[in-house]
């Protein structure tokens, strides 16, 4: 299993000018994926409630874009895959979308994953003018437009959201295809992630929990004559000298007794961010580099 690392981006880490030293560190260390999330708008009183039973992070209320970071991050590395975990894709117009990641993509010698998600944060939605009642129809959407702006070219998109007139769509993405994950655990998310994503991007938890809907997606895929889908699990630990029991709250070594759970279990790929559990970006890189050195 590649273990991975989330770049600096919140809160008392979203500072420009580390960006390059977190990500060649990591790579040096071992890591051999490195990953952002998104966080459009930060409201005083949300609409929807954060999905933990502590409210949003303070931390969330400054973030970096995670296109900006990716990009910095694939100029200082040669070789870890470079992720988004998850990118809000329907508060994106499609076409600039794609030629963001195409660009991504090339930058980085083939190494992007376009992992998408539809937010849990209403208020982001009115903020970006995108109705939150067509979120998952606008994904879906997208899904088809990315296919077809990077395939062969004459391009040309007409559907319920957007539309985009017969013509050249250049550059295309290094890969062919690039891979597309998708997050979400409600049925719809995974009946999504099964038929139409190669990889489905998870939450910690525990290992029976996680091998029921790895079944259930690999089933969903199977339905429509797909082959398995691959996994990659975003874990945003609390490091403590306290065990807990609960995946990724504890020590470092129940920690990494955690990661070894999952690659037994077959998941391809996890990551850890540290951002919210280090006051700043000498003790996140101290920490990755402990996880890193325990779980070889």
């Amino acid at each position: 299993m590649r273990l991975g690392l989330a770049l600096p981006q919140i809160g008392p880490h979203a500072n420009t000018e580390r960006i390059a030293e977190v990500a060649a560190r990591a790579e040096a260390l071992g890591y051999e994926s490195l990953w952002v999330g998104d966080r459009l708008h930060a409201a005083d009183e949300p609409k929807t409630s954060y999905p933990g039973p502590a409210g949003m992070p303070s931390q969330q209320r400054t973030s970096l874009d995670p296109l900006l970071v990716l990009t910095v991050a694939a100029t200082a590395t040669s070789s870890a895959l470079l992720g988004t975990s998850t990118l809000s894709a329907p508060l994106r117009a499609p076409i600039q979308l794609a030629r963001s990641l195409a660009g991504l993509d090339r930058l980085s010698g083939g190494r992007l994953i376009a992992g998408f998600g539809l937010s849990w944060l209403r208020d982001e939605y009115e903020a970006a003018g995108v109705p939150w009642t067509e979120r998952g129809a606008r994904l879906d959407e997208t899904l088809d437009a990315l296919a077809e702006l990077w395939g062969p070219d004459p391009v040309c998109f007409d559907g319920r959201f957007s539309s985009i007139s017969r013509g050249t769509f250049q550059p295309k993405p290094q890969q062919q295809p690039v891979p597309i994950y998708l997050g979400g655990a409600s049925p719809a998310a995974l009946r999504r992630a099964g038929r139409r994503a190669d990889g489905w991007l998870g939450v910690p938890m525990p290992v029976d929990a996680l091998r029921h809907v790895l079944a259930s997606i690999d089933d969903q895929a199977r339905a429509v004559g797909r082959g398995p889908v691959a996994t990659a699990i975003r874990i945003n630990p609390t490091i403590q000298d306290l065990p807990t029991g609960i995946p990724g709250v504890g020590p470092i070594d129940d920690l990494v007794a955690y990661l070894r759970s999952l690659a037994d279990l077959g998941v391809a790929d996890a990551f850890v961010d540290l951002q919210l559990t280090t006051e700043d970006t000498d003790s996140l890189l101290r920490t990755a580099e402990d996880i890193r050195t325990a779980f070889p």
